[in-house]
């Protein structure tokens, strides 16, 4: 694989590019976007909690398993998501990452995690769907308006305030958290006033499943798992925790408040209104209606507020009002989730993002779907098959948090860049394959009647052991492809560095260093790459096998190039048209007026037909989306390509123009100065030949004379020398012999001590006299600043050694002098820059060209009081220097 010499420029459209739309989806949320107070974001957090498909789940378990089950399933899995969820909570608000991330770096690897951000995305439409179902049925109670329409009102409703993200929901929970805590707590007030006697026929009710109001165990494991379902919840908390400030001694008590309050502590309330769910489901089946009514919160809460009104009008005002706002609140959060979730998925897949707007979007299209296919009558069956895999997912990622990590088994951190992970990571992977797999069996009956009612715990217990016991297996060594801190990435300097791809600056957290391209990189910019390879993490040897071990030769030349990541691409797109088709047909189907005649056809038959004639048509349409979004960006790369070529190249005739500006001036001025220079220097020798000057000071003045005179013609010379082209006459030389013939020359230069460790036994082609004058120039420039070190510093001390490294030999000259800070580092090859008073500042500049005209490379390193080291690289022209 050949590394670029430049990658074109990503340019991200102003949605990307703008943080109050993206949130930082797919990154590090950067603590200069944490602005917000703690209190701010728990409020925020806390405001999913409205969501009244927890009233439903309560109504669902009390009417189906009776009080006993169905209270004692909601205390012990509160507890258990408490404790599984503080974990999850503490680190996304430590490092300042969504669930998504968190899960790469917990155990999954970063393709493992895709299948989980399915699992969460999955998790946010659902109960948006069932909160959308919710919120149309209030609609159509009081404004008489068609379900149909109620969906729709209910899924348009939200985009507005996501689109803003955290900016804008922070303010709707901040506005409407006092009322709608308020009408929660008052209807519940007046019953336990007003009623008593109705809530002691709630404790006594007897489920329709159960024979008796006693515990029963399939009946409380039953409940357990639909109860499960909820575990999943964490996910929408971590979204808004990694925007709380860091953690410091000032906030330290708040950010902990924040961190359990919004994180686990959901579930004290949340657990809270399940449980009133039951009462209100009891209440409503009280006032003789029927059993699927008894679930619908307008009910619900129309039946509690006739408890605090005696006016019906007002009871149902109240209770859609609540309603409306509950929905609201929790949807935003379901809309916003489900954006990141799916952004995170097709991110990896396609490596495209588009902007978090669209998958907002496309997440609310999938809800509506879901609506029309009436997922609100389906509500436990969904929900138990659903938490069968979510246990399973939390229970590996507990596993690492909980067990692996304080055991040191895995990184005490965690780590969500693509250039540090694996792809899969069997720790996570495995634990939940294993846990969903076996769950599911269960949950089919394979294993009786008693497995399946537990099918949902026995998922997590399955996957935390297994995780922990591969993590022990492979002692975490999947968790990391590199080290995450990288040299070449540690010189930069500053809490923020430049990604290079796009040319943002990023906070140090959210950038890698690209083995590539060379250069600093954004995890964005890493993750949507498709042309690295994954180079970064094996070798160029490992990757041609890994690409040939399955298929042959003829193989990969019969296909074209990307086929698997274009295939990806084509069944993402594939997948939201399909969505979006199906949404419009269903949508049309249930318009639909069931009077109407219409005869010989079924609409709902006439309309399948159509829509699966149409899938064809689609799978085209996503092929041809591909291939001009493709052409599309082939194009754009092209372009800025060519651009920075330009730059490039007008940079560097600046360059040149520059160079030959300050040679052609250096030459006139010498030529100037040669003739008196050497009138001068002929008169002083005049002057010493025939003198009759006999005190010592008259002696002394005429030699200081000379030596200023041929310092001047030195200078000279170099000046002449600089502006010469340095044309080179390329012979073999025995480097290590040939440097050693140099050393009493170049010991004269000073009396500071030079040593030779020469160990390179190569040729190379080179001019000796120009590569004389490049080694003169660094040993007299090493000696000097040994020379100016402070008086009582150890002895002074220069170096020349020499060694082979394949294909080339390095020349490295040190010395333990005063050093040079960053500023005089980076002017180092400045024509006529130095940091002498008197300095001429050709000397490095010389160095430069004549080192690349041999076809090598120059680089130093060096920090003040701590000396200097140059490296001179030079192409070697022979295995051995016997023969030179």
């Amino acid at each position: 694989m050949e590394t670029p010499d430049l990658p074109a420029l990503r340019s991200y459209h102003s949605w990307i590019a703008n943080e109050t739309l993206e949130d930082y989806s797919l990154r590090y949320t950067a603590r200069s976007f944490r602005r917000w107070s703690p209190f701010v974001i728990a409020n925020t957090a806390l405001g999913g909690i409205s969501f009244l498909a927890l009233e439903t789940i309560g109504g669902s378990i009390t009417l189906n398993y009776g009080f006993t089950n169905a209270s004692l399933a909601i205390l012990v899995v509160s507890v258990f998501i408490f404790v599984t969820s503080l974990p999850i909570a503490y680190y996304s608000s430590k490092y300042g990452i969504d669930l998504d991330l968190l899960t790469r770096g917990a155990g999954f690897g970063y393709i493992g995690s895709t299948i989980t951000s399915l699992i969460y995305a999955s998790f946010t439409f659902i109960f948006f769907a069932l909160e959308g179902a919710i919120m149309a049925q209030a609609l159509k109670l009081y404004f008489d308006l068609p379900l149909v329409l109620g969906y729709i009102l209910s899924s348009l409703v939200i985009i507005p305030v996501t689109l803003m993200g955290i900016t804008m929901i922070s303010r709707l929970q901040m506005a409407t958290q006092p009322l709608w805590l308020a009408m929660m707590a008052l209807p519940f007030v007046m019953i336990w006033l007003k009623a008593p006697d109705e809530v002691a026929a709630w404790t006594r009710f007897v489920g329709r499943d159960t024979g008796s109001s006693g515990f029963d165990a399939l009946a409380f494991g039953a409940a357990v798992s639909v109860m499960c379902s909820l575990v999943v919840q964490i996910g929408e908390q971590a979204d808004y925790l990694r925007f709380l400030p860091e953690k410091k001694a000032s906030n330290r008590l708040a950010w902990w408040g924040a961190v359990v309050m919004a994180g686990p502590g959901w579930i004290v309330i949340g657990g809270l209104k399940i449980l009133a769910g039951g009462l209100l489901a009891v209440l409503v089946l009280g006032a003789g209606l029927p059993h699927q009514t008894a679930l619908e919160p307008i009910y619900m809460y129309l039946v509690a507020y006739q408890h605090v009104f005696d006016n019906p009008a007002l009871a149902l005002f109240c209770a859609t009002l609540f309603v409306l706002v509950s929905q609201v609140k929790i949807n935003v959060t379901n809309a916003y989730a489900g954006s990141l979730a799916w952004s995170n998925f097709f991110s990896r897949v396609t490596h495209y993002h588009p902007g978090r707007v669209v998958w907002l979007v496309f997440n609310i299209l999938i809800s509506l779907l879901l609506m029309l296919l009436g997922i609100f009558e389906t509500l436990d069956v969904v929900l138990a098959v659903y938490s069968n895999i979510a246990m399973a997912w939390v229970g590996a990622i507990i596993a690492d948090l909980m067990v692996l990590k304080p055991l040191k088994v895995s990184p005490g951190f965690i780590e969500f860049k693509r250039a540090h992970l694996h792809d899969f990571n069997p720790v996570g992977c495995g634990g939940m394959a294993a846990g969903s797999l076996v769950s599911l069996l269960a949950f089919t009956g394979v294993f009786g009647p008693a497995v399946e009612a537990y099918a949902a715990p026995l998922s997590f217990l399955i996957a935390f052991l297994t995780a922990i016991a591969i993590g022990f297996a492979t002692r975490g060594r999947y968790y990391l492809a590199r080290p995450p801190v990288d040299a070449s990435l540690a010189q930069g300097t500053g809490p923020v560095l430049r990604c290079e791809i796009c040319d943002h600056g990023y906070e140090r957290d959210d950038m890698a260093y690209c083995s590539f391209y060379e250069r600093p990189i954004c995890s964005l910019c890493c993750s949507l790459d498709a042309h690295c390879h994954d180079a970064c993490k094996k070798s160029h040897q490992d990757l041609e096998s890994s690409r040939s071990r399955y298929f042959g030769e003829g193989f990969r030349r019969r296909i074209a190039p990307h086929m698997p990541q274009r295939l990806l691409k084509v069944g993402g797109v594939l997948v939201a048209l399909t969505v979006v088709t199906a949404a419009l047909f269903l949508l049309t189907y249930r318009l639909i007026d069931p009077g109407a005649e219409t005869p010989h056809l079924d609409n709902g038959g006439l309309l399948l037909r159509v829509f699966l004639a149409m899938l064809p048509l689609l799978a085209i349409s996503a092929w041809w989306i591909v291939l001009s979004n493709e052409s599309r960006e082939l194009a754009e790369r092209n372009l800025v390509g060519s651009l920075e070529k330009l730059n490039e190249t007008r940079e560097e005739l600046t360059r040149s123009e520059r160079l030959a500006a300050i040679g052609q001036l250096t030459a006139t001025v010498s030529h100037e100065l040669r003739n008196p220079l050497g009138t001068l220097a002929t008169s002083v020798a005049v002057l010493q030949r025939t003198s009759t000057l006999s005190g010592d000071r008259e002696r002394g003045e005429l030699d200081r004379i000379q030596r200023n005179v041929r310092r001047c013609v030195r200078i000279i010379e170099d000046l002449l020398e600089f502006s010469r082209r340095p044309d080179v006459s390329m012979v073999p030389l025995a480097l290590d012999a040939w440097i050693a013939e140099q050393a009493s020359d170049l010991r004269a230069l000073s009396g500071v001590e030079l040593a030779l460790d020469l160990d390179c036994d190569r040729i190379i082609e080179a001019d000796g006299e120009r590569l004389r004058q490049v080694l003169v120039n660094l040993v007299q420039n090493a000696m000097q600043a040994v020379l100016e070190r402070p008086a009582g510093a150890p002895p002074g001390r220069v170096a020349i050694a020499t060694a082979a490294e394949g294909e080339r030999v390095r020349i490295t000259v040190t010395d333990n002098g005063v050093g040079m800070d960053d500023e005089v580092r980076r002017r180092l090859f400045e024509p006529l820059f130095s940091t002498k008073p008197f300095g001429l500042g050709l000397g490095l500049a010389l160095v430069k060209r004549i080192t690349e005209r041999h076809g090598g490379s120059v680089s130093i390193s060096s920090e003040p009081g701590r000396g200097t080291r140059v490296d001179i690289t030079l192409p070697a022209a022979g295995e051995h220097a016997d023969a030179a």
